[in-house]
């Protein structure tokens, strides 16, 4: 099963938020939109994502002062991401590879990079699990 599948049954649509938006902001939008991480866009395009765990442990370092702060400050800049072309298979592999959670999906056309949606660990367990499930008549 490709990415594409995936996203064709759950939907695309991915969250995104800009590096300069402050951690309150993106706990604003992480609780309106009950999800777990958001894609950070600037200018020049994806540079990072950043969880909810990203902001736990930053409270847990700085207490309530990372409120205030940019979420260019708390996020991952090095983005593990994936295109709807790929296994589910492989993102699986390469979130446990990679530990994370949350992969963007991206696409490369000429015109620049264009975000597709974003798979989630829990998504690539149901697929393999469903398969396993098929494969071995689990009920």
């Amino acid at each position: 099963m490709r990415i594409a599948d995936v996203l064709r049954n759950k939907g695309a649509a991915v969250t995104t938020i800009n590096p300069d938006a402050t951690v309150r902001e993106l706990l604003a939008g992480l609780a309106e939109q009950n999800i777990g991480a958001m894609v950070v866009v600037g200018d020049e395009g994806v540079v990072g994502i950043v969880s909810e765990r990203d902001v736990v442990r930053q409270l847990h370092v700085h207490g309530a002062s990372v409120l205030s702060r940019p979420v260019a400050k708390i996020m991952t800049n090095a983005v593990t991401t994936c295109t709807k072309s790929d296994t589910v298979d492989s993102v699986s592999v390469l979130m446990t590879q990679n530990r994370v959670r949350h992969v963007p999906v991206l696409d490369v056309p000429e015109e620049g990079i264009r975000r597709e949606g974003a798979i989630l660990d829990r998504e690539t367990f149901d697929v393999v699990a469903a398969r396993l499930r098929a494969e071995y008549s689990w009920r």
